[in-house]
This record gives C-alpha cells, sequence and structure tokens, in this order.
C-alpha cells in the first residue's frame, strides 16, 4: 500500500501561528527528468515491492487520426505487440507468459500506450520486449486484417449495448467534429478502409521519443531505471521535424436531443456538456457539485430517481476530463415508460444546484469521499504507473496528488452554488435516450 503524507495549507498555517514549525512539503510522487532525445523519465521508487509496471506512453491517440480514418491509432495500438523485427506475435506472448508478466499495447483518445507488468528480477527482459514493440513493430499483413476483422466484430457486439450507444451518440453531440465527437475504436465502416500503409504511415509520423513518457513504478532506483532505459530506448532518434499538436480544446455546442430507438424494456438516458480539466481551478468545485448531484447512494439524484420514486435502476453524474476537452454528464436507465419523470427530475435538480446551496452534511460527505478514496487510486505499482502518465500527460505536475485532496478541502457551499450557475443549468445539456419507441 502507497503510503503518502498530505499536506494542506491550512494546517501549516495553523501550525506556524501556533509556533510550531511547519511539516516539510509532501515529496513528489515520482522523480521526473528529459532524457537526451526528449523522452519523459518518470520513476517512482517502492522499495520492497517486487513487480514492477513500466509504462511507455506516445503521443499518438485518436485525436491525431485523419478525418477519414476513424479507428487508425486504436488499430495501430492493438498490433504492436503483433510481431517485430526479432520475435513473431506468438514468440512475444510465450516470452513474457513464461516469466509470469504482461505485456500489452492499445491507444485512446490523447495516446498510444505500451504496458509492461514483471517481476523485479525479470525486469530487463520485460524491458527488451517492451523496446521491441515500440521501437521495430513489423505490421504483419496478416495481423491487420485479423485485428480489423476483430475490432469490426467488438464494434457490432457493442451496439447492443444501450449505454455504448447512448455515449458514442452523446460525445457527437457535446464535441461536434472536434476528435473526441468520434468513437476511439472508429465505426464499422471506416475500420474496414484502414489499410498496413495507413497504420505504418501514423505509427513513423506519431511515434516518436520527443512525444514519448516512460514510467518506472517499483523496487528500482532511479539510477537503475534511468540505465536500463537509455540503454534501450537512447538511441531512438528524434526526428528534426517538430512533433505535431494535438486539436485546440472544442468549440462550444448548441445543445441538441437524439432518440435512438432499441426495442428495449430499459431506457438509458444520458445528458452532458462541455466542461473544464483539471487546470481549471473551479474543476474542484465542480468535481465536488457533481458528487453531490449524483456521486453514490448519498446523492440528491439518487435519493429523488431511485430511492424516492422507485424509476431508476441506476443514475450517477461525473466529470470527464481529458487533455484536449472535457465533459460533464449525468445518465440514469429507467424503464421506457418513466423517460420523460426521470428527464423532469434529472432537470430540476441540476437547476437546484445553482438555485440552493448545498447542505453542510453534504459538501462533508462529498469532500470526504473524494479525498479519502484518493489514494485507492494509487495502491497499486500499475495504478501509480497509470497515474505519474496522466498527469505528465495533462500538464498537472507531480504534487498534484497532494494539490487535489487540498484543494477538494477548501471548496466551499458558495463555491458549488457558484460553478453549478456557470456549468449545470439545464438548458445547456444535450441528451440522448435510448429507448423503446412508443
Amino acid at each position: 500500500m502507497l503510503q503518502r503524507r498530505w499536506t494542506t495549507v491550512c494546517l501549516i498555517a495553523a501550525l506556524v501561528l501556533a509556533g510550531v514549525p511547519a511539516p516539510a512539503p509532501a515529496a513528489p510522487i515520482a522523480h521526473r527528468e528529459v532524457l537526451p532525445n526528449g523522452i519523459v523519465l518518470l520513476v517512482a521508487e517502492r522499495p520492497g515491492v517486487p513487480i514492477v509496471a513500466v509504462r511507455a506512453f506516445m503521443r499518438a491517440g485518436a485525436v491525431f487520426e485523419p478525418p477519414d480514418r476513424a479507428g487508425l491509432a486504436n488499430l495501430t495500438g492493438s498490433l504492436l505487440t503483433r510481431g517485430t523485427a526479432k520475435h513473431s506475435g506468438p514468440e512475444i506472448d510465450a516470452a513474457i507468459e513464461f516469466v509470469g508478466g504482461s505485456l500489452e499495447a492499445g491507444a485512446g483518445r490523447d495516446g498510444l500506450t505500451a504496458s509492461l507488468f514483471v517481476l523485479k528480477r525479470d525486469l530487463g527482459l520485460g524491458l527488451d520486449l517492451l523496446s521491441e514493440v515500440v521501437l521495430s513493430p513489423t505490421f504483419p499483413e496478416a495481423e491487420v486484417k485479423r485485428k480489423v476483422a476483430q475490432i469490426q466484430a467488438a464494434i457490432k457486439r457493442s451496439e447492443e449495448d444501450p449505454g455504448t450507444v447512448a455515449a458514442r451518440a452523446l460525445s457527437r453531440l457535446v464535441f461536434g467534429s472536434h476528435p473526441y465527437g468520434t468513437p476511439v475504436e472508429g465505426t464499422i465502416a471506416s475500420v474496414g478502409t484502414l489499410t498496413r500503409d495507413d497504420v505504418v504511415a501514423f505509427y513513423r509520423g506519431f511515434v516518436r521519443p520527443d512525444t514519448a513518457v516512460v514510467a518506472v513504478v517499483g523496487d528500482v532506483t532511479v539510477d537503475e531505471a534511468r540505465r536500463e532505459v537509455l540503454a534501450r530506448f537512447g538511441a531512438w532518434p528524434r526526428p528534426a521535424a517538430p512533433a505535431p499538436t494535438g486539436p485546440t480544446e472544442p468549440a462550444a455546442m448548441p445543445p441538441r436531443t437524439e432518440v435512438i430507438p432499441k426495442d428495449l424494456k430499459q431506457a438509458t438516458i444520458m445528458l452532458g456538456r462541455p466542461a473544464i480539466r483539471q487546470v481549471d481551478p473551479d474543476y474542484f468545485p465542480l468535481a465536488v457539485a457533481s458528487y453531490v448531484l449524483g456521486g453514490g447512494s448519498a446523492s440528491r439524484l439518487y435519493a429523488r430517481v431511485r430511492d424516492e420514486g422507485g424509476l431508476a435502476y441506476a443514475v450517477y453524474a461525473y466529470v470527464s476530463p481529458g487533455r484536449y476537452g472535457a465533459s460533464l454528464v449525468v445518465s440514469a436507465q429507467t424503464r421506457t415508460g418513466e423517460v420523460p419523470k426521470v428527464i423532469d427530475i434529472v432537470r430540476d435538480e441540476l437547476g437546484r444546484m445553482a438555485r440552493e446551496p448545498v447542505s453542510e452534511d453534504e459538501l462533508r460527505l462529498a469532500r470526504d469521499y473524494l479525498t479519502g478514496s484518493f489514494p485507492l487510486r494509487l495502491d497499486t505499482t500499475a495504478k501509480v504507473a497509470d497515474f505519474i502518465v496522466a498527469i505528465e500527460v495533462q500538464g498537472l505536475g507531480l504534487d498534484y496528488a497532494d494539490r487535489y485532496r487540498a484543494a477538494i478541502a477548501r471548496v466551499t457551499a458558495a463555491d458549488v452554488q457558484r460553478v453549478a450557475g456557470r456549468f449545470l443549468g439545464p438548458d445547456t445539456f444535450s441528451r440522448v435516450v435510448v429507448s423503446a419507441t412508443k
């Protein structure tokens, strides 16, 4: 279990006023340095933890795809481990499985990641394989065709899931023509047009050391990690051309409504609108506001929609930030005939967040949950590796874990009401309903 000392501005001020020396600021969660070829190396030393997690992240996600090649980043990521200049895909699988480790790769909205999980004693072997899949993938034609078919089949299956259907439609309504409005996996049609040449061109254009982050977490020292990473990635040449820049944040879209007919007894409702990233100070009161609104069994929406009305099987609200934009989402599942009633309640509760201040009990519960649950995001080497990569990519700084808890603890009822006025107006939300038509 990761042990961290959390400090806040209020605590330090109180100690200073009392004449007691303030504690030293908490150490950053990881060491950071930039290697000569531009790789950002992050190392979180965890002595005594025998399992080492390594993440190699490249700024090569779906946001960089050509508009007519949706799903290309996802396809490229899925192919990294399916053959290199030295080993076939099955040989890579057998080598990592022999030592009880794992090596996987894939892409999301913002980047492409190769993930290694291995015992410390096998770190050398694991890093050898990791460097192969990052630096010398061969993208065999047969594997490209096989992966295209697998992805198309997965998309077809997902179209039977109303939650996935609603989420894809809502992203399109909220983000419009911005890349976040397109599914990372693409569509059946778009994936069917992708070729090996597309994959190779995307890899060569975006997988480069000056957009890469390598995180190493476990029973390793900074010196060990630097030596091992440099031995395998140090000769990776930095291109002369500047790295591609990502998209700007999405333009504001007018709220829209979409009803998607499905032969279902249960309806899925999703409301969403653009929000803000963690770099905005209002993110923290917005996180508290979304928790009060629909963060758990003590939330307002849960109380009214599920407990009092028995109208929904599930209801929740959350903020979803990304590197190039963010959204605020409210979701509920209910019986088809209850859709209008549930939407009315959701709209009323959205408006009430701005009309009335939250109670002290609501505020305390939200702050306690958000700060108290945060360490659970960091209780394994894999979670720490994912976290430090995320805060590096988002530009949040290695002290973000400490600043997050301090910022949440400072949120007041007035802060919540103010950001609710800015972000929770019911008429600012787009809406998607997936249900049987009446």
